[in-house]
């Protein structure tokens, strides 16, 4: 009996590597998002806006969960996240514009 190949498998080696680095990302942006404190680097990754913005809008409200280090910010995760939750309705509640020049 002859044997037939039924199958025929191939790897793309690029793609595959592609792949991987992606899901290797992503697992490392999970872990970053686990992470109970973070800086005003990532404050500022969380909420796509700029350091200078986010002084504007969040430090001089004594609501806003932020401890200063010394030089150092630093803003718990689920704090912020409750926090931004409440401003953005707060503000959509309100017409939904913000100036902060």
């Amino acid at each position: 009996m002859d044997e037939k190949n039924i199958i025929d498998f191939s790897l793309n080696e690029e793609g595959l590597k592609e792949l991987y680095r992606k899901e290797v990302q992503k697992y490392l942006q999970k872990i970053e998002m686990e992470t109970m404190l973070m800086d005003s680097k990532q404050l500022c990754k969380m909420l796509n806006l700029s350091w200078p913005t986010i002084e504007k809008l969040f430090l001089n409200d004594p609501d806003f969960p932020s401890v200063r280090i010394g030089k150092k910010w630093i803003f718990n995760r689920k704090e912020v996240q409750t926090y931004i939750d409440w401003w953005f309705s707060d503000i959509r509640e309100q017409g939904g514009t913000i100036s902060i020049y």
